[in-house]
């Protein structure tokens, strides 16, 4: 049963993370299905940061997986795969404590840039709008899963950036 909701979490996480946010974007934004943006230097910019994005995310999932023995996906308070045994401090999360998010966000950047129009940046915004929301609730389960190590986790590393912009 836990091989099943791994499966499950980590095919959810690429529908909607890998495909269905930039696919939301793109049909906004009105291009063609073959649009790609006539400045070269623009379209190389946009693939290097949707691929690091990405790149970043697994990365992210494989340590997690491997050091965690666990899977990140909680979809606001309902566990769709298995957590993480051991809070993860080290590997990408030396970077932030949400570095798949950040991959992700940076993926969403390079899509933004390669779709160039504003719509797309408004779907931009409702997704990170509502991972916020789940990012908070996350914390509050890591606090009381972790307690002391976690907020001194917290202090030590923000969101989305390698220090924190606000202390709490």
């Amino acid at each position: 049963m836990e091989k099943l909701k791994n499966i499950i979490g980590y095919l959810l996480g690429f529908l909607i993370f890998v495909c269905g946010v930039p696919a939301l974007m793109w049909w906004v934004s009105g291009r063609a299905l073959s649009y790609f943006p006539d400045n070269a230097f623009q379209g190389a910019i946009a693939i290097i940061l949707m691929v690091v994005g990405v790149a970043f995310s697994v990365y992210t999932i494989v340590y997690m997986k491997i050091v965690g023995k666990g899977n990140p996906f909680d979809a606001y308070n309902h566990e769709v795969a298995p957590r993480t045994r051991h809070l993860m401090t080290g590997g990408p999360y030396r970077v932030c404590r949400n570095p798949m998010l950040l991959g992700i966000y940076v993926y969403d950047v390079g899509v933004l840039l390669c779709l160039f129009a504003l719509a797309p940046i408004l779907v931009f915004a409702v997704e990170v709008l509502l991972l916020s929301i789940q990012v908070r609730s996350e914390e509050k389960r890591l606090e009381a899963d972790f307690g002391q190590e976690y907020l001194d986790f917290k202090q030590k590393r923000g969101r989305y950036l390698p220090f924190p912009l606000i202390r709490k």
